[in-house]
């Protein structure tokens, strides 16, 4: 039934700003702009990794249940060839614990912190990750 991530999205009141951010931590440009009734971009896009994932910011008033008081929500991991360096750079930009780093069994170690849009965003060493992208023609 589940074929595939197509579409990870997160919530900023300021969508530019967290554009400004995302494009500094992943080296490229939105693809997709959508503005808003006044003109400031309501959603944008990134196109990201090894499969070209989408990575979605959503302005906060367009939230279906309204922002939360606090981080919450389901976590999802990226795939980070260097644990340590990746959180060191997020750190580095603003980010803040959430949860240190934890190895989960041989060839799984995994982090979070919160961005300064108060998204939990979580990183992983993965062994299987490698092993399917490996596995690819």
């Amino acid at each position: 039934m589940l074929r595939g991530l197509t579409t990870v999205n997160y919530w900023a009141d300021d969508v530019a700003a967290a554009a400004k951010w995302y494009a500094e931590l992943l080296g490229v440009e939105p693809y997709f702009n959508r503005p808003g009734p006044d003109g400031r971009p309501a959603y944008i896009e990134f196109r990201i990794g090894d499969y070209q994932h989408e990575l979605g910011i959503v302005d906060s008033r367009y939230s279906p249940s309204g922002p939360a008081a606090g981080p919450a929500g389901v976590i999802m991991y990226w795939h980070v060839d260097d644990l340590t360096a990746a959180l060191d750079r997020l750190r580095s930009m603003g980010a803040k614990d959430h949860e240190a780093p934890t190895e989960r069994g041989p060839g799984f170690v995994t982090a979070s912190v919160v961005d300064p849009f108060g998204n939990i965003l979580g990183i992983m060493y993965n062994a299987h990750y490698l092993e399917v992208l490996g596995s690819r023609p």
